[in-house]
């Protein structure tokens, strides 16, 4: 009884579809794709002294585009769907997500998990706005009212003109900006293009951005040792230990299954009522920080969190309200 309402969401634009509740379905996926992402976060962190990001780029595109090829795409209309009418879109998509994944990632490379994490929930909010200006979607005064206060919980988080801010707390906010350009273009492309199609297109421009970077600074002489971020952009490439082979699948797991899930949850459903959804990461994030690296948020950080989580449940709450509305 479940295969079905799966087939059914995951039937492309156009297509006949059974009356399932397709907003049921992209809260879903888009609660999966979090729960991924952050798999792979913890992942790259954990690799993030030993290899330089390009290179654990390229490795998890590997095998990402390989979960894709044979797993997803037989499983969601075939190779035939690779096929489209928007190639430029799909590049610009493309550069959105190298920047929120560069972003993020390097500041992983300085900061505790869940900090950086809770920074970057930032761009729930910022599509919510986006969603607003870009896709003429409504967001009324709670729900403002909710982000308002998640941007305080930010604040909160990066503690700016206070000896604990570090410029690398920026990096978050750099890489939620990109996330959320990221999301208005895949609401676009969802009317024309699969989800299947957008996590191909994004792991092949992965590829190929880590094959020009490593092939220009690949050996290391760019690397001064003085910050952690640095390095991990800038250390020379090295033979990847076999016991980090897990870690590099785990990486490509998480890019390629939460990519797909994130983008069927985008193109199917209004992007105010999916945002918010991903702050299922966050304890996720929590849990991997204390579990994996012994990090645990101080109290400062833990206000951040309540402020910033709390808004998104309010976001939720509030979606369900207007749509139970007659």
């Amino acid at each position: 009884m479940f295969i079905a309402p799966v087939k059914q969401f995951l039937r492309p634009r156009g297509a006949p579809r059974a009356p399932i509740s397709t907003a049921g379905l992209g809260a879903l996926c888009a609660v999966g794709a979090a729960m991924s992402f952050t798999l792979g976060d913890m992942a790259v962190k954990s690799l993030s002294d030993s290899y330089p990001l390009h290179q654990v780029t390229l490795m998890r595109s590997f095998v990402a585009l390989g979960l894709l090829f044979g797993l997803v795409l037989p499983l969601t209309g075939g190779f035939a769907q690779l096929r489209t009418r928007r190639p430029v879109i799909h590049v610009v998509r493309g550069g959105f997500m190298l920047g929120a994944n560069m972003a993020f990632f390097l500041a992983l490379a300085a900061m505790p998990i869940a900090d950086a994490t809770a920074i970057f929930f930032i761009s729930p909010m910022v599509i919510a706005v986006f969603s607003v200006i870009f896709l003429s979607e409504t967001v009324g005064p709670r729900r403002w009212a909710a982000i308002a206060v998640g941007f305080l919980g930010v604040l909160i988080m990066i503690r700016p003109g206070t000896d604990a801010f570090s410029i690398v707390a920026l990096l978050p906010l750099l890489a939620a900006v990109c996330y959320a350009s990221l999301h208005m273009m895949t609401r676009r492309l969802g009317a024309t293009d699969s989800a299947a199609t957008m996590a191909v297109y994004m792991q092949m421009a992965f590829l190929m951005f880590s094959l020009l970077v490593g092939a220009s600074i690949g050996d290391g002489r760019l690397d001064t040792g003085t910050h952690a971020s640095l390095s991990f952009l800038l250390r020379a490439w090295v033979w990847p230990d076999p016991a980090d082979a897990f870690l590099f699948l785990l990486t490509g797991f998480g890019s390629a299954i939460g990519g797909f899930l994130i983008s069927q949850a985008y193109r199917s459903c209004e992007a105010a009522l999916i945002a918010p959804l991903e702050y299922v990461a966050m304890p996720m994030a929590i849990f991997w920080g204390y579990v994996v690296f012994a990090e645990w948020p101080d109290r400062i950080a833990w206000l951040g969190f309540l402020l910033i989580v709390g808004s998104g449940i309010f976001m939720i709450w509030r979606e369900t309200q207007l749509r139970q509305s007659p």
